[in-house]
């Protein structure tokens, strides 16, 4: 009789569990209320922004320098190296130390003539070269970890652009010329390139092999300062001269280019 009278249009009853299960639906569910972020997550955000880091660069930066200013390595030059560290410890103690003098942004040419005064021409080479290779590394590290985000929207002007365009599309190129000339500073460069987008690699090995004629005649010259007349000494003395004045050279003629972009 119940389906009878549904069919022909009478009024049939509604369960009890179908009235319910209407209702459930036709309620709206309350958001959920997300818990305000605490003291804890706002210091985070706030101490890793990029200017914070920024912030922190600089502070270890000063900090290295005045650390320098304080131990003041040239004494090298004059007191030598301590009687206790000798062969291959003395280098690898050397090159670490010469990495992390350049990141302080002590000259390279005096880490270079220690070099030569203290362990001769070869063994002087590699270590003047495998601390200018770490201390270049160390210095984009922590440029780009520390600099990049914060520096990289003040990149504007010519000269600027320009120097960023070389670094981030011809970096291996750009590097290599930069490291051949001695005139470049060493520090300057390191920092512009961890704010352009050169690879960490490129950067590296065109330190390596653009440093490596530079790095070597301060060190022969460091080793023969006792003979000033010597054949060797003059040959790197001439090696330090004529590429300073190439790069002056080729900057000049190429002033026009750069201020025109």
């Amino acid at each position: 009789m119940l389906d009878a009278t549904t069919r022909s249009g009478g009024t049939a009853a509604v369960s009890p569990r179908a009235a319910a299960t209407d209702l459930s639906v036709a309620v709206p569910t309350a958001a959920p209320v997300l818990p305000a972020p605490g003291l804890t997550a706002r210091c985070a955000r706030v101490l890793l922004s990029p200017w914070s880091r920024l912030s922190l660069l600089v502070v270890l930066l000063a900090s290295a320098a005045a650390a320098m200013l304080v131990l003041e390595p040239q004494r090298l030059l004059t007191d030598g190296w301590p009687d206790r560290l000798g062969g291959a410890l003395a280098i690898v103690a050397y090159a670490v130390a010469y990495g992390v003098c350049t990141v302080a942004f002590v000259p390279r040419p005096l880490l270079n003539l220690a070099a030569g005064a203290l362990f001769a021409s070869e063994l002087g080479v590699v270590a003047a070269l495998g601390g200018t290779v770490l201390g270049a590394g160390l210095a984009f590290c922590l440029g780009r970890a520390l600099g990049q985000e914060a520096l990289r929207p003040l990149v504007r002007g010519r000269w600027l652009k320009a120097a960023d365009h070389q670094l981030s599309r011809h970096g291996f190129r750009s590097m290599l010329a930069a490291r051949l000339f001695p005139g470049i500073p060493f520090a300057a460069t390191n920092y512009c390139a961890a704010v352009s987008r050169m690879g960490l690699l490129p950067f590296l090995l065109a330190t390596a092999l653009g440093s490596m004629p530079n790095t070597a005649a301060y060190v022969v010259a460091g080793a023969r300062a006792s003979a000033p007349t010597s054949p060797a000494f003059l040959i790197a003395l001439a090696c330090i001269t004529v590429p300073g004045l190439a790069g002056a050279v080729v900057a000049w003629r190429k002033r026009h280019r750069l201020r025109g972009r």
